[in-house]
């Protein structure tokens, strides 16, 4: 007997933006669409739409006027509960065997409580260090006079809080996916449920060196891409543009790849940058291509897609050793390195004037930067999730038992409404 092939109710917090986890989702119906596995995706629209094409259903919600900005193209609707009835008639229709949300979202959120309602499993995959997040922005909103060992602790606080309520919220998940063994292991320990490696891909045709159509024109590129924000810790690369001058490099310049309220002041204070705005596509795939070195010095990052994507086009990474960038750049390769993890700034500063100053080394890194990357591939990503999907899911004739966060549910709501048994 053939087994019928799970029907995936996904709700990502981001889809159509500009960030890893927006690329992971599209990745993840795009490998649906590939293996035609049925898929049903509830996202933030202009409108309010239903789409059907092949195997694939997906239900558009409108953002309303008390809706506010998270990102420069990320928004949290505070009224997104007006569409319930539409979500719970969209996943009745579906009938999914699992509700898959990506994080404290108003998407997932209205996925999470129409889930619990209809008695629909729950997977929550962790893609966005909020808490990390949290500290770095109430680091800029303290007042100056906070002496420096309050400040810290504070910061630490809010960075507890803020994973705490995150963890409340990733109750409502069975079971959970993460992007590294760190956060599989800290998740699992807040919820005591399990949790399974979701790691991220990379499309190995559209970032390759053959990409590269710059000439040699004797300029060494130091690359990012993202948000320019600052739980990315772009102010660094001031810093960073210092010392190279200070070292004699007079013929380094920054390419910055993205957008965010940090540009003016990067403006500023990186002498000769270039700010090429949001790339897609080829365009994309040349920018990443003609740099020579790509630095990241965020810390906040779960997994860090645009190092893979660096990677893959044969660009060395320098990172730091604290989120999930370090588990990329840290696998060498037969032996050699395909960038470096860093402690600190001072020791990022000391890696990328070593690549700089010793081109033979950078062959060599960018060399085992490509071969990490072909390691990678979306397939095997989602392979593995529904591998767990498989796993983790009730079996046909096996009760489910219901989860602390569900049963808190049913006790502030007594009178459930289109509740089915799981």
């Amino acid at each position: 007997m053939i087994a019928r092939p799970t029907r995936v109710a996904l709700f990502p917090d981001s889809l159509n933006e500009v960030n890893g986890v927006a690329n992971t989702c599209r990745n993840f119906v795009s490998y649906t669409e590939r293996k035609q596995l049925p898929m049903l995706v509830v996202s933030a629209g202009p409108e309010n739409t239903v789409r059907e094409d092949g195997m694939l259903t997906h239900l558009t919600l409108r953002r309303g006027p008390v809706s506010f900005a998270l990102e420069k193209d990320l928004r949290f609707d505070l009224a997104i509960f007006r569409h319930y009835r539409r979500v719970t008639a969209a996943l009745r229709a579906f009938n999914p065997d699992v509700v898959h949300i990506t994080g404290p979202s108003d998407i997932g959120m209205i996925g999470a409580l129409a889930a619990h309602d209809l008695g629909i499993p729950v997977a929550a995959s962790w893609h966005t260090n909020v808490h990390e997040y949290a500290a770095r922005r109430g680091e800029r909103l303290l007042p100056r006079w906070i002496g420096r060992e309050r400040r810290e602790r504070l910061l630490r606080f809010i960075e507890d809080a803020s994973f705490k309520l995150s963890a409340l919220y990733f109750q409502v998940g069975r079971f959970h996916f993460a992007p590294n063994q760190e956060l599989m292991s800290k998740l699992s320990a807040a919820t005591h449920k399990p949790c399974a490696l979701m790691e991220r891909g990379v499309d190995l045709s559209g970032f390759h060196p053959s990409h590269r159509d710059r000439t040699d024109d004797g300029q060494f590129v130091i690359g990012y891409v993202g948000r320019l924000s600052t739980e990315k810790r772009v102010r660094c690369f001031a810093q960073l543009s210092h010392s190279c001058r200070a070292a004699g490099h007079n013929n380094v310049r920054f390419v910055f790849v993205g957008h965010g309220n940090e540009e003016p002041w990067l403006r500023e204070h990186v002498e000769g940058a270039e700010f090429t705005g949001v790339l897609r596509g080829p365009a994309l795939s040349r920018a990443y291509a003609n740099m020579d070195l790509f630095a990241f010095f965020s810390e906040t990052d779960t997994f860090g897609n645009v190092v893979l994507e660096a990677m893959a086009s044969g660009v060395p990474a320098v990172v730091t050793d604290k989120g999930g960038p370090k588990f990329i750049v840290g696998q060498n390769v037969d032996n050699a390195r395909c960038g470096y993890v860093c402690a600190d700034d001072a020791e990022f500063t000391t890696a990328v004037l070593r690549l700089i100053q010793d081109p033979a080394l950078r062959t060599t890194c960018s060399v085992a930067a490509r071969q990490r990357a072909e390691r990678a591939s979306w397939d095997a990503v989602f392979n593995s999730v529904y591998e767990t999907y498989a796993r983790e899911l009730p079996q046909p004739g096996r009760a489910a038992q219901p989860s602390r966060f569900r049963r808190l549910l049913t006790a502030l709501r007594p009178r459930v409404p289109f509740r089915r048994p799981l």
